[in-house]
């Protein structure tokens, strides 16, 4: 299953014999699956098919579902009943000797009772067009959640690349970093022990191990590109990738939130600030998807 997008919008719609059945799914993100079904009161019998439907191809997302019928304007759509229309006739001739002067509207005539009737509607028919609807609709929600999940995966792709290379950037600054300080801490001992103050060597030189040991940030920078290769992994998945990536992500930021506090160097400092630039951009974007 390609990527999807959880922010999707699609419609559809069909000529039935009671009238044109229009139908609109759109969807925004969600943790769970969230459907709300708006149908017309000729199609209620539907819902649990409509739900059914969509709960077996969507997996995430907050969803509304609705559907609207129109009654078709053509002249035909409406039938007088002819035998209602005689016996009224017939009531009305004889009221009219009895009450010369009282006079009955055309449209009061339309508005008894019984006069005008509806075209039949085959309910069987409408309902079969309706989830025949239904699936195509979800064909192009389905389609578009995939056009957009293709752009999100080209971004967080893209903010993978720069995270591996100031990955790789790091690992060339560390051997450096780490002789600049081991040349600082040296320094800092020939200075002291030139001096009249006491100084206790074994002391110092357990301080510059401490210090070098500080420096090893070589496991952090080895997870780090693990996670990018499960990273690619996920995102190559055929099957909702949202959760597992959303989780992923905590451990890049673990790791680069470790690699800070490590930093005694401003150009690590700033490279693992940029980490964490980058995986908020990912993550954003994480956010998004099913």
């Amino acid at each position: 299953m390609p990527v999807r997008s959880m922010t999707a919008f699609a419609s559809a719609e069909c000529t039935t014999g009671a009238g044109l059945l229009a139908c609109e799914l759109r969807s925004v993100n969600h943790r769970f699956l969230e459907l709300g079904v708006r149908l017309p009161d000729e199609l209620r019998a539907i819902e649990p098919a409509v739900r059914e439907r969509v709960a077996a191809r969507i997996g995430r997302g907050k969803l509304e579902f609705a559907m609207r019928l129109r009654a078709p304007e053509a002249s035909d759509s409406l039938a007088v009943d002819e035998v209602m229309v005689a016996k009224l006739s017939s009531l009305a001739l004889d009221l009219a000797a009895r009450f010369p002067n009282v006079q009955t509207p055309l449209t009061g005539v339309l508005q008894w009772p019984g006069v005008l009737r509806s075209r039949e509607v085959d309910a069987v028919q409408l309902q079969a067009q309706a989830v025949a609807l239904v699936d195509d609709v979800l064909d192009a929600f389905l389609a578009a959640r995939e056009r957009e999940g293709e752009r999100l995966a080209a971004a967080i792709l893209d903010r993978a690349d720069a995270i591996g290379r100031q990955v790789g950037e790091v690992r060339t600054l560390v051997p450096l970093v780490r002789i600049a300080q081991r040349d600082r801490l040296q320094a800092r001992i020939a200075e002291l022990a030139a001096g009249p103050t006491a100084f206790e060597p074994g002391r110092l030189e357990q301080e510059l191990v401490l210090a070098l040991q500080k420096l090893d940030v070589d496991e952090e920078l080895d997870r780090l590109d693990s996670h990018l290769v499960e990273l690619r992994r996920v995102l190559g998945q055929r099957e909702p990738m949202g959760r597992r990536l959303d989780f992923l992500l905590q451990e890049f930021n673990r790791e680069a939130n470790t690699l800070g506090s490590k930093s005694v160097d401003v150009r690590t400092t700033n490279a693992a600030v940029e980490l964490k630039v980058l995986i908020d951009q990912i993550r954003e974007q994480v956010q998004n998807i099913e």
